[in-house]
């Protein structure tokens, strides 16, 4: 195997460039195999080897820095670092994350996981680089669904007076995880179309400049020309104009095309735009076909592209798209918000069922949130549907734009606690913290999926900002039998004991009902309460067992600092002093990838490290 030769970073380079179209086929061999195997994401690293193998041959490593936007098409990139036998344990707990990371090679120049961050952070990269002296190639990789995101065109703006080589990779393969939308795509097409016209070489340009007398005139008619040609054949020019030249647009998986407009570009004095057509997915049928199945694949089936492990029961965006196309049916004035996840947050029957109030603004979750705000403001009754992780980039946007204004909108924020594979980048464990720091925000969080479709109905007609928390899949099904409306504040009793109350919060009522148990072996009737509301906590129900529970646990499944535990605290030390309290909570850091039961237990939120901190808490005096 050619691939074998792959030992460490640049031995990519002692490939016979005859064997560069078999290396790229085993490249894919290789994914396809380790991923059907672990899961990950498929079909972007299948449509970026090519350009990742160009990259390779053209900078060295880890000299030369590369940041990848997202980082999720960054497997062909590790395999080409040396990082092959890491594949074996990849995204499983204390294996090979998903996404670059500069503690796992010196060859990962920047941490990446979410939208948008490449530009900035690789202007940064140069700016350092040039006031060090330095003289190694900067390159950032962003696709064409990033580029929807705002932070790009405000590196982009920046990017323009830099004056110094900057290689942006557009990797445009016009998808980001389900397919791309809007003006950025629709002008990319244009491009794609309308690309073939004349290019004035630095060479030229410097040679001309040298001539006495005439010389830049000469050359302020040739840009002049130039440029009027630009504009006649490319609609726009938008790069060119924003002051980045603009190289392509290049088939991107044509390896020596690749190689010779990358050496091109590292001989340009300011930024510069590689543009590439990519297919995403390429040389794997099922993922060509279904690209946003593909994006973040579980175990599959090589021969069908079908998931080795078949969903049985629904999970909590299952329930979130039914009640969705429910109460859209019920009310004209419900509309949804999604950026770039429809699939992924269960919209898109939604999308199907009602398209003229269904909104996908791209990977720009910011502009979702003060959408959705003119939205409420124009009296309609937004839903805003994002993963927790990502909710985190619109913080602005909820507390000035929503809140401030008390505007009904809705957030219903998936994903939210440990959501495993994924790690650091998209962990919700956050959300809490953050939202509960906004005034007129209100948070709830489901015991179970009865739960979720009853506190969605309610959301909706609330009329205040408000947020429904749930985490990623498979819906408890358990406790229906407790079903009491939802009332603003109000939290509910499961099950009445004494000496010790359980709070849970969402998810964690399940686990308080396995750590009952536990204690029902030593003989004690723990309490166990739904919290349901988050903020504002009910104090009401919590002074009520006051009188005969001694110590207050508080179970959540987000950081301790500023979550629900921490309300609780205030409000029994502030009135009962001389009670109690613990609170189990995830700790103040970042948790890595891997199963997550695995993580529960190894952070201590599992039933059976809570029972061993509520014994241990007993037994001090």
């Amino acid at each position: 195997m050619i691939l074998e030769q792959i030992q460490k970073e640049n031995d990519i380079k002692k490939i016979d460039p005859k064997d560069y179209d078999l290396l790229a086929a085993e490249i894919r061999e290789f994914l396809i195999d380790k991923i059907s195997q672990t899961g990950g994401h498929l079909g972007s690293n299948l449509g970026a080897v090519e350009l990742t193998m160009a990259l390779h041959l053209v900078l060295n490593m880890p000299e030369d820095k590369i940041i990848w936007d997202v980082g999720h098409q960054a497997y062909t990139h590790k395999l080409l670092t040396g990082r092959r036998d890491g594949f074996d344990s990849l995204r499983k707990y204390g294996g090979m994350s998903g996404f670059p990371k500069r503690k796992e090679s010196n060859c990962d120049a920047f941490d990446t996981g979410h939208s948008s961050t490449s530009l900035s952070a690789g202007l940064g990269l140069v700016k350092a680089r040039d006031l060090l002296g330095q003289k190694h190639t900067v390159v950032s990789v962003i696709g064409d669904g990033s580029l929807t995101g705002g932070m790009a065109y405000e590196a982009l703006n920046n990017a323009s007076r830099m004056g110094s080589n900057f290689i942006i990779v557009l990797n445009d393969n016009n998808m980001s995880i389900s397919e791309n939308i809007g003006g950025v795509s629709q002008y990319l097409n244009g491009i794609r179309t309308n690309a073939k016209y004349l290019d004035l070489k630095d060479s030229i340009y410097y040679g001309l400049l040298d001539m006495p007398k005439y010389g830049q005139k000469v050359v302020k008619k040739i840009q002049n020309v130039k440029n009027g040609l630009k504009q006649l054949v490319i609609p726009g020019m938008f790069f060119e104009d924003m002051g980045i030249t603009y190289l392509g647009p290049v088939d991107g998986h044509d390896i020596k095309a690749l190689t010779k407009v990358l050496k091109e570009a590292k001989g340009v004095k300011n930024a510069v735009l590689v543009h590439v057509i990519t297919k995403k997915g390429k040389g794997y049928e099922p993922a060509e076909k279904h690209p946003a199945r593909f994006h973040g694949a579980e175990p599959f089936v090589i021969e069908t592209g079908l998931p080795k492990n078949q969903k049985e029961k629904a999970n909590y965006t299952d329930v979130f798209a039914t009640v969705m196309n429910k109460l859209g049916e019920k009310d004209d004035r419900i509309v949804a918000i999604t950026a770039a996840m429809p699939d992924g947050t269960g919209l898109k029957r939604f999308k199907n069922r009602y398209p003229d109030r269904f909104f996908d603004v791209g990977i720009a979750e910011e502009h979702a949130v003060t959408f959705a705000a003119g939205l409420a403001a124009g009296g309609l009754k937004p839903v805003v549907a994002v993963y927790s992780s990502f909710l985190q980039r619109a913080y602005d946007q909820i507390l000035h734009d929503v809140c401030i204004q008390n505007l009904p909108v809705t957030f219903a924020i998936d994903r939210a606690g440990l959501v495993g594979s994924d790690g650091e980048t998209h962990q919700g464990i956050f959300d809490l913290s953050y939202l509960s720091s906004i005034p007129n925000m209100h948070i709830m969080a489901p015991k179970n999926k009865w739960e979720l479709a009853d506190m969605l109905k309610f959301a909706v007609d609330f009329g205040c900002p408000i947020a429904l928390r749930y985490p990623r899949g498979v819906a408890y099904d358990g406790l229906k039998e407790h079903r009491a409306p939802i009332i603003y504040g109000k939290s509910e009793l499961i099950h009445k004991g004494k000496g010790i109350a359980l709070l849970g919060a969402g998810s964690m009522v399940k686990t308080a009902l396995e750590i009952k148990e536990f204690l029902a072996n030593d003989g004690m009737d723990p309490t166990i309460i739904n919290a349901r509301f988050i903020k504002p906590i009910d104090e009401k129900m919590i002074s009520s067992l006051t009188d005969d529970h001694d110590l207050f646990v508080t179970l959540e499944e987000n950081v301790l600092s500023g979550g629900y535990g921490e309300k609780v605290t205030e409000y029994l030390t502030e009135n009962y002093p001389q009670k109690r309290v613990l609170n189990i909570a995830l700790p103040d850091t970042y948790v890595e990838h891997g199963n997550v039961d695995i993580l529960k237990k190894e952070v201590g939120i599992d039933a059976d490290s809570i029972y061993s901190r509520i014994l241990q808490k007993l037994s001090e005096n």
